[in-house]
């Protein structure tokens, strides 16, 4: 009797414990079910829409639905945050970068209409863009990192920089540049077309120097319309291998990886930010990501959990508290 009563336990117990697991696995959200949408804050063609599209179409081979790439372009990124916070299922995401999901929500996190630093998780960093420290040719005489900082030390006020808006990264960089310079003097021109405005600005005169994607200057590199004087890099860049590292020319702390990463509404369901962060994750490396982005030089990061992501996203929004504290600059 004694024996039977504790097999009957002992089936009673197995039963609860499979019970429980058809349960969990019944709560288990199926995702995703229908398209899911990733928003992006700028406008096509850039290294945002460039990276949300590449991500997007290997996610669709993993999870089995499209994955609809949107521009949401506005307020340093906050048309689009707002827009992916309307939704909290996993079917609207972001991918943004340094400015729109670091700098902005720092500077003007006390006039969001929510709380950035609870209500949005990075899922994971995609990649980081190398930037070049560019000069224009055209009526400008330094064409290396010394002359353009002697330049400007010797002329306040005098050398224009371009920017893809005010308070955007390009334009903190070359103020903490100026900063950590001595406290030059330089003047500001805000270009809101990205970095093809920024190029156009060079290209003509308009301005004399700024910091842009590395990828996007090429062109106008060879055709000798601009100088590269430094690059944004832990190394060389094979495109422009005659231009110092930051470090090389006494600036290591200066300039930004323009890093791009998937973003998600805090409040989605842990399943599935985790089933996002493997889809992720694993589209990262797929040969179309690493041949596309070997070809722009972006450098494939990635974090190893969402925990690791939490951390490294807490980590750059206590550097950019930093730097604003230390450099102010006018807004728009």
């Amino acid at each position: 009797m004694h024996a039977a009563r504790s097999f009957t336990l002992a089936l009673a117990a197995v039963g609860l414990t499979l019970a429980s697991s058809a349960a969990t696995f019944a709560q288990a959200p199926a995702y995703p079910t229908k398209p899911v949408r990733i928003v992006v804050p700028y406008a096509p063609g850039g290294a945002t829409d460039i990276v949300a599209r590449l991500i997007g179409e290997q996610m669709r081979q993993t999870l089995g639905q499209p994955f609809v790439v949107e521009s949401k372009v506005g307020g340093n990124g906050v048309v689009a945050l707002e827009e992916m916070l309307r939704s909290k299922d996993g079917y609207t995401l972001m991918v943004g970068n340094v400015t729109t999901n670091a700098i902005w929500p720092v500077v003007q996190g006390a006039k969001l209409r929510f709380d950035y630093a609870k209500e949005v998780v990075a899922i994971q960093r995609i990649a980081d863009v190398p930037a070049v420290l560019v000069v224009t040719t055209t009526n400008f005489a330094p064409q290396n990192f010394k002359d353009m900082i002697d330049y400007a030390r010797k002329n306040p006020g005098k050398l224009r920089y371009s920017t893809v808006g005010a308070g955007s990264y390009p334009h903190y960089d070359m103020e903490y540049l100026a900063k950590l310079a001595g406290g030059l003097d330089m003047n500001a021109i805000h270009n809101k077309a990205g970095a093809a405005g920024m190029i156009g600005d060079m290209v003509t005169g308009d301005a004399q120097a700024g910091f842009v994607n590395a990828a996007s200057t090429i062109a106008m590199v060879k055709a000798g319309k601009m100088k590269p004087v430094a690059v944004v890099s832990p190394k060389r860049l094979e495109m422009y291998p005659e231009a110092p590292t930051m470090a090389e020319v006494g600036f290591p702390d200066a300039g930004t990886l323009a890093w791009q990463t998937l973003f998600a509404p805090a409040a989605t369901p842990k399943p599935i930010l985790e089933a996002l962060f493997k889809a992720s994750t694993a589209a990262v490396e797929t040969a179309a990501v690493k041949d596309s982005f070997a070809k722009q030089n972006f450098i494939i990061v990635g974090n190893k959990s969402l925990d690791d992501s939490a951390t490294w996203l807490a980590g750059e929004l206590a550097r950019w508290k930093k730097i604003t504290s230390e450099v102010k600059v006018d807004f728009d």
